[in-house]
């Protein structure tokens, strides 16, 4: 949270290497945490409280003390749960027996989407992500573009067909192909149905915002590939 320099001990000179200006403050994700009151015991921030206090008063000889007195609780409560056969069961953590490695049971892998993910935020031990779902507001847009289009194309077959049960038959019209070549029942659209119905788009708005929704996409996956890339 402070200013950073690198200090060339040869010739005195010094050199800034980080500065979090108020610009860099904005851009931070808010912190989320439990007040010290309504945290349990074993909760790290009230657990390690002593050793802290003493870390931030510069009292190093303080904080190994209490660090020790610390450890040397959690070895005897550990002593006795073995001497009473008695089992641990973390609240929010799992043992891998393969790795032999604790994970946290909630943790969440996934990159972070600056699109849709808005904060992170601890709730009774698990973290979860708020998110701004933007596709709801497209989605329900399109799907009213699909129903309209669908409604007009089974008006338009049912007067194509009742013009079709007006008309004489002649030996021309049986050898023709009809003008109303429309299917008679329309089944539920994909995103590529309506070009087979004729719906080369569905409404100015939609194909605009199809066209810069897919460029996000296309970018968010790049960013994604490359945030597993590094994860890996």
């Amino acid at each position: 949270d402070g200013e950073v320099h690198i200090n060339e001990l040869k010739n005195g000179n010094a050199e800034m290497f980080w500065n979090p200006t108020s610009e860099v403050r904005r851009q931070r994700l808010k912190r989320h945490i439990v007040l010290f009151e309504e945290q349990t015991d074993f909760e790290s921030e009230r657990l390690w409280q002593h050793v802290t206090s003493a870390i931030n008063k510069g009292d190093q000889q303080k904080a190994t003390q209490e660090k020790f007195v610390l450890e040397e609780e959690q070895r005897n409560a550990a002593r006795e749960r073995r001497e009473n056969g008695t089992e641990w069961k973390p609240l929010l953590f799992r043992h891998d027996a393969t790795t032999n490695e604790w994970h946290y049971k909630y943790e969440d892998l996934r990159p972070w989407d600056p699109l849709n993910d808005i904060a992170q935020f601890e709730k009774n031990g698990i973290l979860q992500t708020m998110e701004r779902h933007l596709s709801t507001g497209m989605s329900n847009h399109k799907t009213t573009c699909i129903n309209n289009q669908i409604t007009r194309h089974k008006r338009s077959a049912k007067d194509c067909r009742r013009r079709k049960t007006s008309d004489q038959p002649s030996n021309h019209s049986q050898n023709t192909e009809s003008s109303c070549s429309t299917p008679e029942s329309v089944q539920e659209l994909s995103d590529d149905d309506g070009k087979y119905l004729g719906f080369e788009s569905l409404c100015a708005q939609c194909g605009k915002e199809m066209n810069h929704l897919k460029e996000i996409h296309s970018a968010v996956l790049s960013l994604q590939r490359a945030q597993q890339d590094i994860h890996r």
